[in-house]
C-alpha cells in the first residue's frame, strides 16, 4: 500500500485549489527577472505564507528555468517548527502529495544516507511541518516530472549536515534546495540591519556569521555554507526583503531572502577551448574533507614525488576505475558507485583529479574537481562519468565512440595562492609547461589545466585566453583580481579495450 504525505498547510499557506495555486506561482515566476549568469546548484529560499514570501521566492525559482528539464531530483531541507528533531529526519512516505498532485520519495537516494549516524526517519516531523511543503508548489510548476528527498533538519552540526549533502550531490539532475526564514518579529529597521549581516554571510560562505535567532534554517543553511566552502562555490544574493516590503507592517517583521549558489566553472579547454547491478551497488558517503588534507602541507616538490608514486601503485586501478564508471554511465545514467571498503588507503584519502576524453586526438570531454574535497577514488569515478556524459560543450559519448577513447587521469595539487601587483608581475611568475592556474575576479572565475600550454606557449596568450573563458576581456584587470597556482601528476591510456598498456 502507497504511503502518501498530505499536504498540511494548503489553504492557508497557499491556495488549496490546484488551478488558483497553479496560477499563483506562475505569476510569481513570471514577475521575477530571470537574470544573467549561470544556472544555480543550489538555492536558499524562504517558507512562509505565499502572501509574505512567495515572491522572494520565486527569484531564485526563476532562475532555474534555463535547465528545469535537466533537473530530475531535489534534495529539500527545512527547519522543523512543529516536532523537534535532533539530526537530519527522512520521511517514511512513498510520495509528497499537494493540490497539484504527488511527488515520488527519492527511496534510491534516501538508501544512499539512512545508514549516516545523523539521518533517521521519522515521520512525525514532517507531517505538519511547512518549511517544506510550501517550495512543493514551485517546484512542481517549474520542473515537472522530478524525484523529492525531504529532510527535516534539527540540531545538527554543520559538518554533518554537509556529509549527507555531498552524499547526495550528483550532478546536473540533482538540484539542493535549502528553505529558511531570516529574523523573526523585529521592528523594520532591525530586521533590515540583522538580515544584512546573515546575508553577508552567506555571500562569504561563514558558517560562524549566522547565530541561532538569523535564521530558523540556520541548521541546514550553516551546512550548505560548509560544503559550498569546500567546493569553492559563489553565492549571489537576488532578494533581500521582509513582510514589512510585501504584505505586512512594519512594526513586527519576518525576513525573507534568495540566494543562489553556483559551482566553480570545471570544465577545461578544449584544444583550448575556452543490467544486472554490479556486485557494489551502495555509494558510500563521501567523508567530510578535513581542515587541511595530508597535501596541502607539503611542498610541491613533496607532492610531485608523492603523487608519482600513487600513479605508479594505483594507477591502474584509478584508469580502470575511470573506464568502468564510462561503461555503467551508458547502461545506467549514473557514475560507478564506490565502496570505499575496496580501495587502498591512498585511494581513499582526499584528493582532486581532472578526467579528460580523447578521440582521435581530438577533446571529447574534460571534467575535474578544481579543489579537492572528497576521497580521490570517488572523484576519478565521478569525473570521468561526467567528462563523458556532463560536458556541456560535447553530446554524451555513445557506446561506438567508447573503443579507441584516450582517458587521462590529472591529479592535482592544493592551490597556491599567488602575490602579485599587476599583470606584468602575474605573467613574470608564471612557470609555461609547468603551472596549472586559476584566475578569479569578483564572481568570474576560470581554470586551464597545465596541458593547456601545448596549445598556448606564451604567459600572456595563457593567461589572456583564460581570462575570455572566465568571461573578462583579454586586457583586463582590476586591484581584485586574484590568481592561484597548482601542478598536477598525470597517468594516461590511449585504448580503453587495453586498459593496461601504456600507463608508464
Amino acid at each position: 500500500m502507497t504511503a502518501i504525505r498530505q499536504p498540511a498547510v494548503a489553504g492557508s499557506f497557499y491556495p488549496g485549489e490546484s488551478s488558483a495555486l497553479s496560477s499563483a506561482v506562475e505569476g510569481f515566476l513570471d514577475a521575477a527577472e530571470i537574470g544573467d549568469g549561470p544556472p544555480p546548484k543550489a538555492i536558499i529560499a524562504p517558507h512562509a505564507g505565499f502572501v509574505y514570501s512567495g515572491a522572494v521566492a520565486a527569484t531564485a525559482y526563476a532562475r532555474l528555468k534555463p535547465v528545469a528539464e535537466q533537473i530530475k531530483r531535489v534534495v529539500l531541507l527545512g527547519p522543523c517548527h512543529r516536532v523537534a528533531v535532533r539530526g537530519l529526519a527522512l520521511s517514511g512516505a512513498d510520495a509528497f502529495m499537494t493540490p497539484l498532485g504527488e511527488i515520488p520519495i527519492d527511496k534510491d537516494a534516501a538508501a544512499m544516507i539512512v545508514d549516516m549516524p545523523q539521518v533517521g526517519v521519522f515521520d512525525p516531523t514532517h507531517e505538519m511541518e511547512h518549511s517544506l511543503e510550501v517550495h512543493l508548489p514551485f517546484l512542481q510548476i517549474l520542473l515537472g516530472d522530478f524525484q523529492l528527498v525531504p529532510l527535516v533538519v534539527g540540531e545538527t552540526p554543520p559538518a554533518q549536515v554537509a556529509e549527507v549533502l555531498d552524499a547526495l550531490w550528483g550532478g546536473p539532475e540533482t538540484l539542493i534546495v535549502v528553505s529558511s526564514d531570516l529574523s523573526h518579529y523585529l521592528d523594520y529597521e532591525s530586521a533590515q540591519k540583522i538580515d544584512a549581516k546573515t546575508s553577508r554571510a552567506i555571500e562569504n560562505l561563514d558558517p560562524s556569521g549566522i547565530s541561532r535567532d538569523d535564521a530558523c534554517g540556520r541548521f541546514p543553511v550553516v551546512g550548505l555554507l560548509e560544503t559550498a566552502k569546500r567546493r569553492g562555490m559563489t553565492v549571489e544574493t537576488v532578494d533581500l526583503r521582509n513582510s514589512g516590503d510585501t504584505a505586512g507592517s512594519k512594526d513586527r517583521v519576518v525576513g525573507y531572502g534568495s540566494w543562489l549558489f553556483t559551482e566553480p566553472e570545471e570544465v577545461e579547454a578544449e584544444e583550448v577551448e575556452v543490467e544486472p547491478e554490479p556486485a557494489v551497488v551502495k555509494i558510500e558517503p563521501p567523508i567530510a574533507a578535513p581542515a587541511e588534507s595530508a597535501a596541502a602541507v607539503v611542498g610541491e616538490d613533496d607532492f610531485g614525488d608523492a603523487t608519482a608514486n600513487l600513479l605508479k601503485k594505483h594507477g591502474v586501478t584509478m584508469i580502470l576505475v575511470a573506464a568502468a564508471s564510462i561503461d555503467h554511465g551508458l547502461a545506467h545514467d549514473q557514475a560507478l558507485p564506490i565502496s570505499l571498503d575496496g580501495h587502498a588507503a591512498d585511494l581513499r584519502e582526499i584528493g582532486a583529479c581532472f578526467v579528460t576524453l580523447k578521440k582521435a586526438g581530438a577533446l571529447r570531454g574534460c571534467i575535474g574537481s578544481p579543489e579537492a574535497y572528497r576521497p580521490l577514488i570517488i572523484d576519478v569515478a565521478e569525473n570521468a562519468y561526467r567528462a563523458a556524459y556532463g560536458d556541456p560543450r560535447f553530446p554524451n559519448l555513445s557506446g561506438e565512440e567508447r573503443d579507441g577513447l584516450y582517458l587521462s587521469v590529472s591529479v592535482l595539487s592544493p592551490q597556491t595562492p599567488m602575490r602579485i601587483s599587476s599583470q606584468d608581475d602575474l605573467l613574470g611568475q608564471l612557470r609555461p609547461g609547468r603551472d596549472g592556474l586559476v584566475i578569479a575576479d569578483g564572481a568570474r572565475r576560470a581554470l586551464f589545466l597545465p596541458s593547456v600550454w601545448e596549445q598556448l606557449a606564451q604567459p600572456s596568450e595563457f593567461l589572456g585566453r583564460l581570462k575570455l573563458k572566465a568571461g573578462l576581456t583579454a586586457d583586463h584587470w582590476s586591484d581584485d583580481f586574484k590568481a592561484w597556482r597548482f601542478v598536477t601528476e598525470e597517468i594516461s591510456v590511449d585504448d580503453l579495450t587495453q586498459p593496461n598498456l601504456d600507463l608508464g
